[in-house]
């Protein structure tokens, strides 16, 4: 479909990557939606866990919980949406419910990148400065650090959508699941160089931002695991590891979603193209409460104390009736 390019506003868009699943439709529906529920749950139950234990109410906890919330909003941004487009026979989206979806899905990825900074940073000071820990990391600090990464990230994508919004557009079709920034840029008959250099600056400081405290932190670590004790070496691998894969984890998924709206991809299978494009924001959210769950000891007891006190509560019910 082509626009007239003297049009200023444009109703919907539509989204041309999704295939003709005929009758499969609602097996896609029942997965997408399972899974949707198991991310829901495995998040909310981490973040219920950290509020309610006070030994719990830690940095590294905190910084946690702020990931898990992150997961929970990024995820609410494409499920639901991915669940109604399933159910379609026409692949349209609002104007206005698209820029919204961007909004949210950028966000959580800047989010997310700029928390696993933070969260790097956390670490270095708990392995290479333990006696200092609690006065360089304290509660308000957190809370502070939290805060800016959020504010810092919702500003950033604000600034993005402000400048698409009043853009002039020759077309409507946009090759994705979902809606993608960069690609709605190239339907613009406008001129898009602001939009472009903010695009390239904002996806750089995106990177590079985190990039350094995560780089630095993470040779200061080597370091002390390389002249440290052995018992120095087995702490900083159990707190280090979690956050490692969950960083390569979710570097690769936005790097491929990078690549995947810049290069030909025809020579992929649209299946496996498919899963791709959506794996920063339905692995990530799976992963990481299992991983962090599983991994650290505190997350993993209080579990097992909530889910007997809530077997022992179930049962002395039943008996009492």
């Amino acid at each position: 479909m082509t626009l007239n390019s003297t049009s200023s506003t444009l109703a919907y868009f539509i989204l041309g990557a999704y295939l003709h699943i005929g009758n499969l439709r609602h097996l896609y529906f029942m997965l997408t939606a399972l899974l949707y529920i198991v991310i829901v749950f495995v998040n909310i139950s981490l973040i219920v866990v950290i509020c309610m234990n006070r030994s719990l109410h830690e940095p590294m906890y905190m910084f946690l919980c702020s990931l898990f919330v992150n997961e929970l909003y990024g995820s609410s941004g494409l499920f639901p949406f991915l669940l109604t487009q399933i159910l379609s026979d026409i692949h349209t989206v609002s104007a206005s419910l698209c820029f919204l979806q961007i909004f949210v899905l950028y966000t959580y990825v800047n989010v997310q990148f700029s928390n696993l900074a933070v969260m790097s940073y956390d670490r270095y000071l708990a392995i290479c400065c333990p006696l200092q820990y609690k006065t360089r990391m304290t509660p308000k600090k957190v809370c502070l650090l939290i805060i800016v990464l959020w504010l810092y990230s919702c500003v950033k994508c604000l600034i993005t959508l402000s400048l698409n919004i009043h853009l002039k557009f020759c077309g409507n079709i946009i090759d994705s699941l979902h809606c993608h920034n960069y690609l709605i840029v190239k339907l613009s008959c406008s001129d898009t160089r602001v939009n472009n250099i903010y695009g390239l600056f904002t996806t750089n400081i995106s990177i590079l931002v985190p990039l350094f405290p995560i780089i630095f932190s993470y040779m200061k670590i080597l370091h002390i695991c390389f002249s440290g004790s052995k018992q120095t070496r087995q702490k900083a691998v159990s707190t280090c590891t979690p956050h490692l894969v969950s960083l390569l984890n979710f570097s690769f998924g936005c790097f491929f979603e990078i690549i995947q709206t810049r290069l030909d991809m025809n020579s992929v299978p649209s299946v496996l193209r498919i899963v791709l494009s959506l794996y920063f924001v339905i692995i990530q959210p799976l992963l990481n409460p299992i991983m962090y769950g599983l991994q650290m000891s505190k997350i993993r007891n209080t579990c097992k104390i909530l889910c007997c006190y809530k077997m022992l509560t179930i049962h002395r019910d039943l008996t009492l009736t």
